[in-house]
C-alpha cells in the first residue's frame, strides 16, 4: 500500500517544480503563470529506505523493490475557489481524492516570479487555501447536519451518530478551525467522520519552498510557517525545489557530494516522505529472499492478516500465521537462519500487531 499526497498551494509557489523534482519527471509543465497545471499529474516514486538495502545485501536478493508513494500535482487555487472561481470546483474535487495534503508555501523572494497577491507571506497564503477548504466544508455540513438532526429526532440511530460527529465538526468550522481537530477516537464515530470526506479533515504537511541559501537552516518565512504548524499540530519541512531539480539525473555519488556542499544530509524527498509517514501513521514491513527484498506499507495498528493482504488477498483470507523477525535482530544476527537458531524468529497469529521494520513470511491456506 502506498499513499496518495496532493500537492497544493497558490499559483507560482513551486508546486510543479517540486513535483517534477520529486518524481524525477518533467510530466508537469512548470511555467511562470497561474493554472499551468490544468489536469492533475500523478507521479509514482519509490520510498527510499536504507533498511531495505541492508536486508537485500544480507539475503543476497536479486531485486530490491521499495514501497510506492504517489504525488498528485493539483492546479493552483485562488480566492473564491469554494464558489467555483478559477479552477475551484476541479481543485476541490481533486483534493477530495487524496489521503493527505502537501501544502507548498513560497518562502523565498524572487522579483522575476510573479505572486498572485504581489507579496511574500506564506502564512497568509496557507490561510487563503485553508479558508477556501473550510468554506467548502461549511457549505456541505450546513446542509447535512440539519438533515441528520431531523432524522435523529425520528429515532434513526445512524442519523443520531452522524448529527453528533458532524455537528462537532460544523461548530469548529464556524469558529474558523479545520474539521480535523474534531477527528474522533471512537471507531464508529471515526467511520462516520471519514465517510463525510471533509476537505479540512485531511492531514496537512506544510512544505516551505526556499531559495538554495536557506535550504539547510531556513529563514524568517519558514520560522513563521513552523510556528503555525506547531500551533495546529501539523507537520512542516524545508525543501528547496531548485536544489531538488538540480539533483534530478545525478548519479548517487554526485548527489551525496552536492548535498554536502549545500549543508544537507538528505534530499527533500526523504524529508517529505518521512513526514508523510508520520502524518498518516504508516509503518513498513519487509519480505526478504534470494529473489527479491521488498518493502510494504500498512497503517500503525494493522494486524498480521492485514499485512498479508497487502501482498495478496488470498494470503489474508487463508492466513494461518506469520513468521516474524525484528529488523534489528535480522541485521545483527546476519539473516534468517541465524535469527531462527538464536530463537529470534517468532510465530505470530491473527492478533499480532505489525511493528515497523518486521521481516515477515506468511503461512496461508486457501
Amino acid at each position: 500500500m502506498g499513499f496518495r499526497c496532493g500537492i497544493v498551494g497558490l499559483p507560482n509557489v513551486g508546486k510543479s517544480t517540486l513535483f517534477n523534482a520529486l518524481t524525477e519527471t518533467q510530466a508537469a509543465q512548470a511555467a511562470n503563470y497561474p493554472f499551468c497545471t490544468i489536469e492533475p499529474n500523478v507521479g509514482q516514486v519509490g520510498v527510499p529506505d536504507p533498511r531495505l538495502d541492508k536486508l537485500a545485501a544480507i539475503a543476497g536478493s536479486a531485486k530490491i523493490i521499495p514501497t510506492q508513494l504517489s504525488f498528485v500535482d493539483i492546479a493552483g487555487l485562488v480566492r473564491g475557489a469554494s464558489k467555483g472561481e478559477g479552477l475551484g470546483n476541479q481543485f476541490l474535487g481533486n483534493i477530495r481524492e487524496v489521503d493527505a495534503i502537501v501544502h507548498v508555501l513560497r518562502c523565498f523572494v524572487n522579483d522575476d516570479i510573479q505572486h498572485v497577491d504581489n507579496k511574500i507571506d506564506p502564512v497568509s497564503d496557507a490561510e487563503t487555501v485553508e479558508t477556501e477548504l473550510m468554506l467548502s466544508d461549511l457549505e456541505s455540513l450546513e446542509k447535512r447536519v440539519p438533515a441528520a438532526q431531523k432524522k435523529a429526532a425520528q429515532g434513526d440511530k445512524e442519523a443520531k451518530l452522524m448529527a453528533g460527529v458532524l455537528g462537532r465538526a460544523l461548530d469548529l468550522l464556524r469558529d474558523g478551525k479545520p474539521a480535523r481537530l474534531a477527528r474522533p477516537d471512537d471507531e464508529e464515530e471515526l467511520r462516520v467522520f471519514d465517510q463525510a470526506q471533509l476537505l479540512t479533515a485531511k492531514p496537512v504537511l506544510y512544505v516551505c519552498n526556499v531559495e538554495e541559501e536557506s535550504a539547510a537552516s531556513g529563514n524568517a518565512f519558514t520560522e513563521a510557517v513552523f510556528a503555525k504548524a506547531k500551533a495546529e499540530g501539523a507537520n512542516a519541512v524545508i525543501v528547496s525545489a531548485a536544489i531538488e531539480s538540480e539533483l534530478v539525473g545525478m548519479e548517487p555519488d554526485e548527489r551525496i557530494v552536492f548535498l554536502e556542499e549545500m549543508g544537507l544530509s538528505e534530499t527533500g524527498l526523504a524529508r517529505v516522505i518521512r513526514s508523510g509517514y508520520d502524518l498518516l501513521h504508516l509503518i513498513t514491513f519487509f519480505t526478504v529472499g534470494p529473489k527479491e527484498a521488498r518493502a510494504w506499507t500498512v497503517h500503525k495498528g494493522a494486524k498480521a492478516p492485514e499485512a498479508a493482504g497487502e501482498i495478496h488477498s488470498d494470503m489474508q483470507r487463508g492466513f494461518i500465521r506469520a513468521e516474524t523477525i525484528a529488523y534489528e535482530d535480522y541485521v545483527a544476527l546476519g539473516g534468517e537462519t541465524a535469527a531462527k537458531d538464536a530463537g529470534k524468529l517468532r510465530q505470530e497469529g491473527k492478533e499480532y500487531l505489525v511493528a515497523d521494520g518486521d521481516v515477515m513470511h506468511f503461512k496461508f491456506n486457501v
